[in-house]
């Protein structure tokens, strides 16, 4: 029997968002290094170098025993939840008890997919930072929210207006989105910063999710919204090992609240993914309790790499505020640049180095491009050769 062909449409959901940016691009990226071109990718804040090796030893030394690759709690391993709970209480100054307020993650990305589920009902509002993390938008039009972006600028030093924010529709916003160190533009959290955020969200009965990743990356002063007071009635916060312990690929994270709200956090989640493997855990276990010799180590690196990503910036005239924190460097394209798009699509192609265009993090992103210092002090250099070449060559012509 023949039939028609059946016609077939996806969730509603999935026409509301689109392929990631970097998904669509690294095939770009990939096809052209494919075709020979050698691209210097310095697109990506994956990480380049590998984890302690007292990690790397662990993970194998587990990963041989028999009894190491069935299922395991959703909660994950004590130990875990343990060792978030001291490197939170070593590292910030905070207090959690690792039963009811800590929950690891695989990964901090999924994490905000599982928060947006817990918190928020088809319609609610939800604020997102502009420039901001693309996937805070996305995960809320997943989960069926209104999106109401709330801009940061320069000339506020890429911080909420609070003002402005006063004037949203608040009795309509359920959950805020913020990153601090903010990613893509590099400020650093503030105590005084967070105190705002804190007595907006108690005020207005929103949940402030604080998505941190970034606190150990050329910061000296590593702060957890947690911190500060009243922050644990009405803050849920993501932490990662992927930056700080250059363990991406690993997918190692946690959040951390009072425990109501993790308490509606593990219901979700404990639909949705099965745990992780044991010998990552006893893996990260070890992670969390380095010395802070790694974590200068960790600075000392990417404090050389950061001051050739400067000199890049400054081939291309762009501006940047040096106070950045993180492992990206955010900056302002000349004015004679019709856009950051054609200026990144232009290097990709001529100069062979691919950087991020700033407008996919948001309007307020339009005339920026970012840089990641995640590639080897020998591939940023040769990346700015190959910039201040074709450079050279397009003064001649």
């Amino acid at each position: 029997m023949k039939y028609d062909t059946p016609h077939i449409e996806p969730a509603d959901r999935v026409n509301e968002i689109k392929e990631y940016y970097f998904s669509l691009k690294l095939r770009e990226v990939a096809r052209l290094n494919a075709e020979g071109r050698d691209i210097i990718s310095l697109g990506i804040g994956g990480p380049d170098r590998p984890p302690h090796p007292l990690v790397i030893d662990t993970l194998c030394k587990e990963a041989s025993k028999t009894d190491a690759h069935s299922y395991q709690l959703f909660r994950g391993l004590p130990e875990l939840r343990q060792a978030f709970s001291d490197w939170y209480s070593d590292r910030y100054g905070v207090q959690l008890d690792p039963d009811t307020k800590i929950q690891p993650l695989i990964g901090s990305k999924e994490g905000i997919l599982h928060i947006s589920l817990t918190f928020l009902n088809p319609g609610d509002g939800v604020l997102v930072p502009d420039p901001g993390y693309p996937t805070y938008t996305s995960a809320s039009r997943l989960a069926g929210a209104s999106i109401h972006p709330y801009r940061l600028s320069a000339c506020n030093g890429w911080e909420p207006d609070f003002e402005e924010l006063e004037r949203m529709p608040l009795d309509r916003i359920k959950l805020m989105w913020i990153n601090y160190p903010h990613m893509p533009t590099g400020p650093p959290a503030t105590p005084e910063l967070f105190k705002k955020i804190v007595d907006f969200g108690l005020r207005h009965n929103i949940v402030i999710a604080h998505d941190n990743p970034y606190s150990f990356i050329l910061n000296n002063t590593p702060l957890s919204i947690l911190q500060t007071p009243g922050a644990k009635d009405i803050a849920i916060e993501m932490n990662s090992l992927s930056k700080s312990h250059n363990m991406a690929g690993w997918r190692v994270a946690m959040v951390a609240s009072n425990s109501r709200f993790i308490e509606w956090f593990v219901k979700v989640k404990s639909n949705v993914d099965s745990g992780q493997f044991r010998p990552v855990m006893k893996a990260a276990v070890e992670a969390l309790r380095l010395p802070q010799e790694w974590y200068d180590g960790l600075n000392e690196v990417y404090g050389s790499r950061r001051l050739i990503a400067e000199d890049i910036m400054k081939e291309l005239g762009c501006s940047f505020d040096p106070g950045q924190r993180g492992m990206f460097l955010w900056g302002r394209i000349p004015d004679s640049e019709h856009s950051a798009e054609a200026l990144a699509d232009r290097i990709l192609y001529q100069a062979r180095v691919f950087i991020t265009p700033g407008f996919i993090f948001g309007n307020e992103g339009e005339r920026y491009i970012r840089i990641s210092l995640c590639a080897t002090e020998d591939r940023l250099r040769e990346a700015l050769n190959r910039i201040k070449n074709y450079n050279n060559t397009q003064k001649q012509n």
